[in-house]
C-alpha cells in the first residue's frame, strides 16, 4: 500500500459489501481490469482482495451478517488515522457514534466503524507498520 494512503486523514481503502462475490468479481474485473486473490475476513468468511496491477486497491466481502438485511450492497470506505483509540474518543466528543469499537484486522491494522452526527458511516484505520 502506498505510504501516502496511510497518512492521517487520507482515504485509504474501499470495500464492497455485496450479496454475490462471483458476480462482483466478473463485473469489476471486466470493467476495470482488476484481478483478485481470495482469503478470509476477520469473521472467517470469504474475502476478496482487489488488485489493480501490483497495487491493492480494495476488498470485497459478502454483506450477510456484516450489515442489516435492509442495507443494499455498497462500497464502504476507510480513512487512515494516526491512532484509532484516540480518534474514537474524538468521535464521541464531536457528537458521532461508535458502531464497531476498535478491532484488530490481523496483518493489516486496528480499525473501527463510526457514524458522523448526520448519520453517514465509515471506517477509521491505523495500519500496522508492515503494511
Amino acid at each position: 500500500m502506498n505510504g501516502d494512503l496511510k497518512k492521517h486523514g487520507n482515504f485509504s481503502l474501499n470495500e464492497l459489501l455485496t450479496t454475490d462475490l462471483d458476480s462482483a468479481k466478473a463485473f469489476y474485473g471486466e470493467l476495470l481490469g482488476w484481478t483478485f486473490t481470495e482469503t478470509k475476513n476477520i469473521y472467517g468468511a470469504p474475502y476478496v482482495v482487489v488488485h489493480n496491477g501490483n497495487n491493492v486497491v480494495g476488498g470485497m466481502m459478502l454483506k450477510d451478517g456484516i450489515v442489516p438485511d435492509d442495507v443494499p450492497s455498497l462500497w464502504d470506505t476507510y480513512i487512515s488515522v494516526d491512532d484509532v483509540d484516540a480518534s474514537v474518543k474524538r468521535v464521541e466528543k464531536l457528537g458521532g457514534e461508535i458502531i464497531l469499537p476498535p478491532t484488530d484486522i490481523p496483518n493489516l491494522g486496528w480499525f473501527c466503524v463510526i457514524k458522523d452526527p448526520q448519520g453517514a458511516s465509515l471506517n477509521l484505520i491505523t495500519y500496522t507498520e508492515s503494511q
